[in-house]
């Protein structure tokens, strides 16, 4: 039997690359989104605890870290919304890797259908073509017995009409 070999095999082994390629990618892009909300937990955690700190102390003690602490605090509001903003721009930059992703399996595993049904084609038609040799070495076994006993049968006669002669 031959064997199977669909023309777009290597369309398929590219698309499952690429669909490894785009996991990838958005494996690396979940890693930042963790790591910035990560960040910015810290910061406000940090901010805060700074401000239960203040809370507790002396009224006269805290006027001074208070301003040190306003002062500080405009820039970390700062920074939070600079990390709330990449936030927002990493989630978005994975729902359309997800979309990527999602497009190329559904196109992959079209693919994949297409392939099983092409190696059942093959498969079904190896198995006609088999089983035509196959009837065919029968048939040509057959005849050949056919002609084998027919032959031996005018052989038999030849000799035996041959002997009424000779008598």
């Amino acid at each position: 039997m031959k064997r199977f070999a669909w023309r777009l095999q290597r369309v398929l082994d590219i698309r499952k690359k690429e669909e490894q390629v785009k996991k990838a990618e958005l494996m690396g892009i979940i890693e930042r989104l963790v790591q910035v909300q990560t960040e910015m937990l810290l910061k406000k955690r940090t901010l805060k605890n700074m401000i239960d700190n203040l809370a507790e102390e002396h009224p006269k003690d805290r006027l001074s870290k208070q301003e040190f602490f306003l002062r500080c605090s405009a820039r970390d509001d700062q920074l939070i919304r600079k990390m709330e903003s990449k936030i927002g721009e990493l989630k978005t930059q994975r729902k359309e890797k997800i979309a990527e992703i999602l497009k190329i399996r559904k196109y992959k595993e079209g693919l994949e259908k297409l392939r099983e049904e092409a190696k059942t084609q093959f498969i079904k038609d190896q198995e006609k073509l088999d089983q035509k040799n196959a009837d065919e070495m029968t048939s040509i076994g057959f005849a050949r017995e056919k002609i084998l006993q027919n032959d031996s049968v005018h052989f038999t006669n030849d000799r035996s009409q041959s002997k009424e002669i000779k008598i």
